[in-house]
């Protein structure tokens, strides 16, 4: 009892941990990219999806627990102008793991797909339907507005290639609910960074969710289209030049670790995936240093996330209120 006393309690569990089961899927998908490009051994990317599945159940489990003893701490964590944008965690990472268990079951790839693309369009119905109920204060406009939004183009990145004959439209339907809504809402986000004070410590590792778009963007259009064109370019080229401008904003040791520092794992997994893809298609020794060197410091940044996670889980900080 004095073990689980100083653990915490689940009621306190953060919905946005959620975001570690997407950046772990995203780092075996990438992982199985390299393997195409660089040769790495394929067991990398198998032990690391296994790690995501398992990761994904666990937290499940202790979020169905949270939403059974205590329901009034999920409303209003869903609820709120920022906290709630984070439940698109939940249905990205179910995506995400469609791709991830896809690659041995193709049946169950696309069981789990049909669920994470029906969860991820409500989600996204809901949260664009609830900002524009209005009253939304202008500092609230923050880069986990995206997460909603950018999960729809995640249908596409991890169906564009679905056999049924329904997928095309619905990809379709994806990628432009993604595409505008990633938009507008980057507009309105990068004017309340230039324009008002600078987001909270705690906020400031989502600053890198920025780059998803333009790489997920990038990963869904490519996936649709089954090529590579300036326009695929372009979206690549701007999401490393804003993650190589962010880098240096959000890495920092005076920012303190949380939760909220998962924020930073799918972004870089969608950059890595990005780089790799982009060059095998280029042929470019840089470019192939370059998807070598992200992809390094994402697993870095994963263990090092991994690691923080696991001893502030134990000594009481994770669940604490």
């Amino acid at each position: 009892m004095q073990k689980q006393k100083n653990i915490g309690s689940i009621q306190f569990l953060p919905v946005n941990l959620f975001a570690s089961v997407m950046g772990i899927s995203g780092l075996s998908l990438a992982w199985r990219q390299a393997s195409k490009l660089l040769g790495t051994p394929l067991i990398i990317a198998d032990i690391i999806g296994i790690i995501g599945v398992l990761m994904f159940v666990a937290l499940s489990i202790g979020y169905i627990s949270k939403c059974i003893l205590y329901p009034h701490k999920v409303k209003d964590e869903f609820m709120h102008p920022i906290s709630g944008n984070f439940f698109g965690t939940i249905t990205i990472a179910i995506l995400l793991l469609s791709s991830v268990i896809g690659s041995y079951s193709k049946v169950s790839g696309q069981v789990i797909w049909i669920i994470g693309t029906v969860t991820t369009l409500a989600l996204s119905y809901v949260v664009v339907t609830r900002l524009l109920n209005g009253n939304i204060d202008p500092a609230h406009a923050v880069p986990a507005w995206l997460i909603p939004g950018v999960g729809t183009m995640d249908i596409t990145v991890a169906g564009g290639s679905m056999p049924f004959p329904w997928a095309h439209e619905i990809n379709l339907l994806s990628l432009a609910i993604g595409g505008i809504v990633a938009l507008v809402f980057l507009t309105m986000i990068l004017s309340r960074l230039i324009h008002h004070d600078p987001l909270h410590a705690r906020l400031t590792p989502s600053m890198i969710i920025m780059i998803a778009p333009f790489e997920v963007g990038f990963l869904g259009y490519v996936n649709f289209e089954q090529r590579i064109d300036q326009f695929a370019s372009i979206l690549f080229y701007f999401g490393l030049f804003l993650f190589i401008v962010l880098f240096f904003k959000v890495f920092k040791k005076s920012i303190p670790f949380g939760a909220s520092w998962w924020g930073v794992s799918f972004p870089m997994a969608a950059l890595s995936n990005a780089a790799l893809i982009y060059a095998m298609f280029v042929h470019s020794w840089l470019l192939i240093a370059i998807s070598a060197v992200i992809l390094a410091l994402l697993n870095i940044v994963l263990a090092v996330l991994f690691i923080r996670t696991i001893r502030t889980l134990f000594n009481g900080s994770l669940l604490k209120g």
